[in-house]
């Protein structure tokens, strides 16, 4: 599977498209050349103006906040570097109007859906592209890929996105790709998820869910914390972080690995279920967390995908099925970038279906 924007090779036409990713605390902003299929020099990062800025702001001042904040600095991206379009990847699900759904990590729970290509549009002098954040990032992954394949982000929170068939299969409200919000564990005291719910796959098992477990294990056994390489980067279990858990699992510490295996279950479920339905076969990991435990992470999920088992495939085949997608943070971006260069015709408009979320 070819990696565009790493090697080059997008399509002709010399476009250069403003490309940003907003999370739930960083905004990404850069610009892809599409002659060249490469992401310029240059990506900058801001802090997002949304909840984990200001805490306790009401969700549609929050809205406004991060619509003029996407808007500036696209248009300062824009002088600096030129810009044919603007493509948008968002963290929630989008429609395929460009409707934001929701934004668990942005602004939190509740709120309307909030119509960003339309506003942004009417604030913008280009075409406007908005979709979910692993929908760009699926395109980095799919657009030279005949095989199918599902894009497994593990970060701070969980979310994926099935390509087939030369799209991200999704419904026109961009319903799809949300296994982090499966919920998994229907206990009263299970571990909350930032949509509001609770015991939902990315709470578990994301890189916060593990955090949270690392620390829930060490507190409930304190000889065994003691034992570990964690202890020497945080005596109190209730001060370890996501890089030094990291960094234990990479080294083969027991209890660090042993909590990891334990947050996988249900990861391992997740993927099953999916193989299940549709037969997805190549699950390409990608996020913070997952790429910084890295080798070390896919052979523990392959482990657990073999020990639960896929119906009608080998051990050998099941374990294959799991691989590392590129060890950097710019998927969104040229995701973005070669969606949007798709989506533009030769006189620069978007052209039907361009918001597909």
């Amino acid at each position: 599977m070819t990696l565009p924007g790493s090697e080059g090779g997008a399509a002709a036409g010399g476009r250069r498209v403003t490309v940003m990713d907003v999370g739930g605390t960083t905004l990404r902003v850069g610009t892809f050349d599409t002659a060249s299929g490469r992401l310029l020099p240059g990506v900058r990062r801001v802090p997002v103006e949304g909840m984990a800025r200001f805490p306790g702001a009401p969700v549609p001042v929050l809205q406004r906040r991060v619509v003029e904040q996407i808007a500036r600095e696209a248009e300062r991206q824009a002088a600096d570097a030129g810009g044919d379009g603007l493509c948008v990847a968002f963290a929630g699900p989008v429609g395929r109007d460009g409707t934001v759904r929701g934004a668990p990590t942005v602004w939190g729970g509740g709120g309307g859906p909030l119509p960003l290509r339309e506003l942004l549009e009417s604030l913008l002098p280009v075409p406007v592209v908005v979709v979910n954040d692993l929908t760009a990032a699926a395109w980095r992954y799919g657009a030279d890929s005949p095989e199918p394949f599902c894009l497994l982000t593990v970060s701070s929170g969980i979310g994926n996105k099935v390509f087939r068939d030369g799209g991200v299969l999704l419904d026109d409200e961009g319903h799809g790709g949300e296994l982090g919000h499966w919920t998994y564990d229907r206990s009263p005291d299970a571990p909350p998820c930032d949509c509001g719910g609770r015991g939902h796959l990315g709470a578990i098992a994301s890189g916060r869910g593990v955090l949270a477990a690392v620390r829930r294990a060490g507190l409930a056994d304190r000889a065994g914390y003691a034992r570990s390489a964690l202890a020497r980067s945080a005596a109190d279990p209730a001060e370890v972080d996501n890089p030094a858990v990291a960094a234990a699992v990479r080294a083969g510490d027991p209890f660090a690995t042993e909590v990891l295996r334990g947050t996988l279950v249900p990861l391992a479920a997740a993927i099953g279920g999916v193989f299940a339905s549709i037969g997805i076969r190549r699950y390409v990991l990608m996020g913070g967390f997952a790429l910084a435990v890295g080798e070390r992470y896919r052979e523990l999920l392959a482990a657990e995908l073999v020990r639960q088992g896929c119906f009608g495939l080998t051990d050998d085949r099941v374990r294959a099925m799991v691989v590392l997608g590129a060890d950097d943070d710019d998927h969104g971006l040229i995701g973005a970038g070669l969606l949007m260069d798709r989506r533009l015709d030769a006189t620069g408009k978007a052209t039907a279906g361009v918001a597909a979320g």
